[in-house]
């Protein structure tokens, strides 16, 4: 009895069990939870936190549409994607954007070299419901410009219910308004580093470029313009044109006369000129190339009666002596020697002489008067004829025969000098010195010491150069007044013969040489015309 009693006290405990299970089970908004593992029931232990699955009630999508954005929000957005060069970002703000509007973006940047850009927007204006416009300011940095600023205007209006950019051209920039363009255009400038004694480039094509390096140099010169008017809305600034290389001795001047009067001339020829009181060189157009108007050695031909002279004059003789000019004259047991013209002058003055540039009366009075090494002594001492150092290059032997004298005597045989020796010989003639040539301030330390000429032989050769181009040789070259010189014709064997003048006029002596241009009155002494009428 007593077992049958707690057998149905178990089973009324059970049911009422399940009752309860059953009702948290199915009672609404009920959160399940896994219980936590027990060690040993998989044989490990996860060390996983409890999974909790929560269950919410979802919200429904609404259908109401999104109100439409303001035109400040577009503008915003397309600045901001202007300036951050965002071109995708930007075609999808426009209206009707031409196909090409990324390319026309990219292409401007390309050709004016932009390399950066702001912008700085003004208050936004509406024009109407549908239309409204932004002011703004720009700078684009240009390479090799700088600072670009500009002004233009940024348009919108309302299409299919969005506010668009209304997009043209001169959103860019205004000057493309109506198909305009802009460039940017490269000029190129002088800029050498070497410049005259003024602090001014040297002339073009200033025929000095082997005596002197850094004369061509360039720089480009960069301007934004409108490509229709031309107006120039940006440039850079032109490089300094004087006082930033290095001055040299030459005038700015006189090199572009020198280099002109060359101008068209067929042979090779050079024009060097000289401060007669520095010596500094003060122009050196040359087209004989490699320096040969310094180093070259040519036969100075008659231009060496000066030194003869000069040798001459110290023996006694002044510029009114009476002296022989006849055609032909015979050295006493030696070879003969003619003039030029062909003709019997007679008895003559010694300037006479030398206007006519008579071979004979020079020959005549070095085998008289300059035996026994005078004449090399007189060109070697008095007028630089000897290895020395310095710019220019001349040289004279000793004779070795009377042959040789007399050859010697008229600029032939072993006398040999450079355009600039000849215009340092014309230099010592107006000064009463002569001195090297220099191409600095000061002559160098090794630079030969100045020889002073005798006062009466400087005054002689004065009135007999000043006599050749009123007179004599020279005098239908159309030389200016006031200009002294002397002409030579320097035969050359097997070659046509070299023309020289040289000379001096106001503060510049001056040698004029045309390699193998024949004679020096009819072809160097006009060149020496055209040089000196330019200055």
């Amino acid at each position: 009895m007593r077992s049958r009693w707690l057998l149905a006290l178990i089973a009324t405990a059970v049911a009422i069990v399940a009752v309860g299970v059953y009702g948290l089970a199915t009672a609404p908004g009920a959160v399940m939870t896994s219980p936590s593992p027990r060690p040993g029931a998989s044989g490990e232990t996860t060390g996983k936190a409890p999974l909790t699955l929560t269950f919410e009630p979802t919200s429904e999508p609404t259908s109401e549409p999104t109100p439409t954005a303001g035109p400040e929000l577009t503008t915003s957005r397309y600045f901001a994607a202007w300036q951050s060069g965002d071109l995708s970002a930007m075609n999808g703000l426009v209206a009707d954007p031409p196909a090409d509007f990324a390319e026309r973006h990219r292409r401007f940047d390309a050709e004016l070299r932009v390399s950066s850009l702001s912008l700085n927007p003004g208050e936004l204006r509406r024009q109407g419901e549908e239309t409204a416009e932004v002011s703004f300011q720009g700078v684009r940095e240009v390479t090799g410009l700088g600072r670009w600023t500009f002004s233009s205007v940024l348009r919108l209006g309302l299409r299919a219910g969005a506010w668009k950019v209304l997009w043209a051209p001169e959103t860019l920039h205004p000057s493309l308004k109506d198909g305009g363009s802009l460039r940017l255009r490269e000029t190129q400038v002088r800029r050498p580093t070497t410049l005259t004694r003024e602090g001014l480039p040297f002339p073009r094509d200033s025929r000095a470029g082997d005596y002197l390096t850094g004369l061509g140099g360039t720089a480009v010169l960069l301007s934004l313009e409108e490509a229709s008017s031309g107006r120039v809305l940006l440039t850079s600034p032109p490089p300094p044109a004087t006082g930033t290389g290095t001055r040299t001795t030459i005038s700015r001047s006189v090199q572009a006369a020198a280099a002109r009067a060359l101008d068209g001339l067929g042979q090779p020829a050079a024009i060097v000129a000289v401060d007669v009181e520095t010596r500094q060189v003060r122009a050196v157009a040359d087209t004989l190339g490699a320096k040969q108007a310094f180093n070259g050695l040519y036969p100075p031909g008659s231009t060496f009666k000066v030194v003869t002279a000069a040798a001459l004059l110290r023996t006694g003789l002044t510029p009114e002596s009476p002296v022989a000019c006849p055609a032909a004259y015979t050295i006493p047991n030696a070879r003969s020697f003619t003039d030029a013209d062909g003709a019997d002058h007679g008895t003559v003055t010694l300037t006479t002489a030398f206007a006519l540039s008579c071979n004979t009366t020079f020959v005549q009075h070095a085998y008289e008067r300059l035996r026994d090494d005078r004449l090399r002594a007189e060109a070697a001492d008095r007028f630089g004829f000897r290895e020395k150092p310095g710019l220019s290059s001349c040289r004279i032997r000793p004779s070795a025969d009377l042959n040789e004298l007399g050859s010697d005597a008229i600029g032939q045989n072993s006398a040999q000098a450079s355009p600039l020796c000849m215009a340092e010989v014309a230099a010592a003639v107006a000064s009463g010195v002569w001195k090297p040539a220099i191409m600095t301030a000061e002559p160098p330390a090794d630079s030969p010491p100045p020889v002073p000429l005798d006062d009466g032989v400087a005054a002689g050769l004065r009135t007999m150069m000043s006599a050749v181009v009123t007179q004599g040789t020279a005098a239908q070259a159309g030389l200016p007044p006031d200009t002294a010189g002397k002409t030579g014709t320097a035969e050359v064997g097997g070659a046509k013969s070299h023309a020289w003048f040289i000379g001096y006029r106001g503060p510049l002596a001056f040698a004029v040489f045309v390699q193998n241009g024949g004679a020096g009155g009819a072809v160097a002494a006009p060149i020496a015309a055209r040089f000196l009428k330019a200055l």
